[in-house]
C-alpha cells in the first residue's frame, strides 16, 4: 500500500480532518489591562500632571493679577533690578523664534508627543529617572500647547535681568522642558553602552 502524504488521516483537536487551504487559527496573545499599561508609566503621568496643573494656575494668576501687555514699568518687581512678573504673549518657541507661527508650533508639539508615544521603549520610559524627566517635558509641552489652542499664544510671565542683559521671558513649562532635557541627557549619558542584553549574551569567564 502506498504511503499517505504526511497530512492526510490528520485530524484537528475538534476532532475533524483539516481542509485544504486552512489556515491555523492565530495564537491569542494576552495583553495587559489598559490600567496597568498605564500603571507603568505612573512617575511620568504623575510628573506630568503636576507640571501642566501648577503651569497652568501661575498663568491664570498672572492673567487675573496683570493687565495683558505689562511690562518693564508696568510690571510687576519681585527682586528690583533682577526679578519681575510681567504679563506678555510669545506666538513663537523659546526666545521668540518662529513669531507668528503658533498653529505650526502646536501641531510641532502635537507631534513630540505623538513620537514620545510611539518609541517610548526605545527612549527607555520603564525606568523611573527616564519618567520623570518625560513627565516635566511633556507637561510643559502640553501646557504651552494649551496656550496656544485656548489663547492664541504662549503667556510668559517670568522677566530675568542680569545687569544690561535681560533675560527672554518664559514661564513654569519653559522651565520644566529645559529641566527635563538637561536631566534626560545627563540620564542617557550614563547608561551602560550595550544595555542589559547585551551584558546577558556576554561569555562567562568562569
Amino acid at each position: 500500500m502506498p504511503e499517505l502524504p504526511p497530512s492526510a488521516g490528520t485530524k484537528s483537536p475538534t476532532g475533524k480532518s483539516p481542509a485544504a487551504g486552512d489556515r491555523p487559527e492565530p495564537e491569542i496573545v494576552n495583553r495587559k489591562p489598559a490600567f496597568l499599561r498605564l500603571w507603568a508609566y505612573r512617575r511620568l503621568w504623575l510628573v506630568g500632571i503636576l507640571v501642566f496643573v501648577l503651569d497652568q494656575l501661575t498663568k491664570h494668576w498672572i492673567r487675573t493679577g496683570l493687565p495683558f501687555g505689562s511690562y518693564g514699568p508696568m510690571g510687576r518687581p519681585v527682586i528690583p533690578g533682577f526679578f519681575n512678573l510681567v504679563h506678555v504673549g510669545n506666538t513663537g518657541a523659546a526666545w521668540s523664534m518662529f513669531a507668528g507661527r503658533s498653529l505650526m508650533l502646536a501641531g510641532l508639539a502635537g507631534a513630540t508627543l505623538l513620537f514620545i508615544h510611539l518609541f517610548r521603549r526605545q527612549l527607555g520610559l520603564r525606568h523611573a529617572f527616564a519618567q520623570m524627566a518625560f513627565g516635566l517635558l511633556c507637561g510643559g509641552i502640553v501646557g504651552n500647547l494649551v496656550d496656544r489652542i485656548v489663547h492664541g499664544h504662549v503667556i510668559d510671565f517670568i522677566d530675568l535681568h542680569f545687569g544690561a542683559y535681560t533675560y527672554p521671558t518664559f514661564n513654569v513649562a519653559d522651565s520644566a522642558i529645559c529641566i527635563g532635557v538637561f536631566a534626560y541627557i545627563l540620564w542617557s549619558l550614563k547608561q551602560p553602552a550595550y544595555g542589559e542584553n547585551a551584558k546577558s549574551q556576554m561569555p562567562n569567564p568562569r
